[in-house]
């Protein structure tokens, strides 16, 4: 019994020091705005998830719609982001929009049919996600 409250004690601890060491930029916004961020960051990555699977099964142009039509410069509207970019600091900005605008371009190396190349544009999105993630947080 106390060898468990004791791990349950350092689990707490690491926990909150963990927070405590946190540098990333804290970004402020409004809950309701927190969510639909985060609600969009979870489309994200199923969308990432989803084109991986097509080019796994060598089905590079559905890639390339689910990627342009999700993460995209074409699906700004539908995620609303002029709304949401007023919020975030320019850097945040910048991360978003790098991986917008990689996808966009790796919707178009897809539809050339070369899956080394889309592979290689499509990490170019993911690093930019790697580099928002790494550098904000909004909780």
């Amino acid at each position: 019994m106390k060898i468990k409250l004791l791990l349950l004690s350092c689990f707490l601890i690491s926990g909150s020091v963990q927070a405590e060491t946190d540098k990333r930029q804290f970004v402020e916004m409004p809950e309701m705005m927190q969510n639909h961020m985060m609600a969009n960051m979870r489309h994200h990555l199923e969308s990432i998830n989803e084109i991986l699977f097509l080019m796994s099964n060598n089905q590079l142009d559905k890639a390339a719609d689910v990627a342009e039509q999700n993460l995209g410069m074409t699906s700004l509207t539908s995620h609303n982001a002029a709304h949401m970019a007023k919020f975030m600091p320019e850097g945040m900005r910048k991360a978003g929009t790098s991986m917008h605008k990689s996808a966009s371009r790796f919707a178009l190396k897809a539809t050339e049919g070369d899956a080394a190349s889309a592979y290689k544009a499509l990490s170019k999105v993911t690093s930019a996600c790697v580099t928002c993630h790494a550098g904000y947080r909004i909780r």
